[in-house]
């Protein structure tokens, strides 16, 4: 039987003491949410001040970016501080808020890149009817729906949650997870799993479906004539960050659901941290450098900067 004692806090478990190196971590991991932060902010900007560049593309990468910084924010301060400290219980109700951002955060980043596949399929595939396909009404409400969709199933998926009575509150992460959550929990998990497993195949299957559909279709139309490098190039940063995302995310999801596989502790720890670190990394740097009209405008706009400061 499980311990009858209702529990108010969790603690991680998967931080060593490492004696001063955890100072050298902290500095790294520091580094790398300024450069996080520095990264999405500049495109954010970008894309904000230059009117080119609110087409639907920018608009989703923009929005990519905007969840970046959202689901860092989940992550980096808790790990962070307790990076450094001794202690690492947290109380239930930060638990809860970060499981929030942080599922909310993968939602939000899953649902938008699934998105954009399917505006690169009317771009590429019907290039004459984008306009009229991709309105401004449309866009926008293709943008709105995963941060929408997300923060209300979650919302629902949290309120389901909070009412359990824990009687365990040992988590082998840095994070918390509502998945392990609900396994240390000594009331009844019905009704909270099987919400689990309904919105899990809402929120794959969908997204995954249209990536696919996607794809296949503009594969079809740019190799059915030779391939079409330009088409490919505006594709590339997408799938790079696709595939990142997908295949991070997959195998925190098995890691962390088999128990049985001897993994090293540091190994689950850097697989259960990459999607959050290296992915709000990555995207901007891909999207920044990749794309044409975003690197164009990055060197429109620090040239006026700079005749500015010059003249002044």
């Amino acid at each position: 039987m499980r311990n009858s004692t209702e529990f108010s806090s969790v603690i991680l478990t998967a931080y060593f003491d490492v004696g001063n190196v955890k100072y050298l971590y902290f500095i790294i991991l520091l580094v790398l949410y300024v450069c996080i932060i520095v990264a999405n902010v500049l495109l954010i900007s970008i894309i904000y001040m230059d009117r080119t560049l609110h087409e639907p593309m920018y608009l989703f990468v923009f929005s990519l970016c905007v969840n970046e910084l959202y689901g860092s924010l989940g992550l980096f301060p808790c790990l962070l501080v307790n990076m450094l400290s001794d202690n690492h219980e947290l109380q239930l109700t930060y638990c809860y808020l970060q499981v929030y951002c942080l599922y909310t955060y993968g939602t939000v980043e899953f649902c938008t890149l699934a998105l954009m596949s399917y505006d690169r399929y009317v771009s590429i595939c019907h290039p004459l009817q984008y306009n009229s396909i991709m309105t401004p009404t449309k866009v926008t409400s293709l943008i709105v729906a995963p941060w929408l969709f997300s923060f209300v199933q979650f919302a629902v998926n949290m309120s389901l949650s909070v009412g359990l009575k824990l009687c365990g509150n040992i988590m082998e992460k840095v994070w918390c997870d509502n998945y392990l959550l609900i396994r240390q929990a000594c009331s009844d998990t019905t009704i909270v799993s099987i919400y689990g497993l309904l919105m899990n195949i809402v929120i794959i299957p969908g997204p995954l479906a249209l990536i696919l559909f996607s794809y296949i279709r503009i594969f079809k139309v740019t190799f059915s004539k030779g391939p079409n490098k330009k088409s490919i190039n505006t594709c590339v940063p997408h799938i790079v960050s696709l595939l990142n995302f997908s295949i991070a995310v997959s195998f925190e999801v098995f890691q962390g659901r088999v128990s049985k596989i001897n993994v090293p502790p540091i190994f689950r720890i850097i697989i259960s941290v990459y999607f959050l670190i290296i992915t709000p990394l990555l995207n901007p740097i891909m999207f920044g450098l990749k794309l044409t009209k975003i690197r164009d405008a990055r060197k429109k706009i620090f040239h006026h900067v700079l005749v500015l400061k010059c003249r002044t």
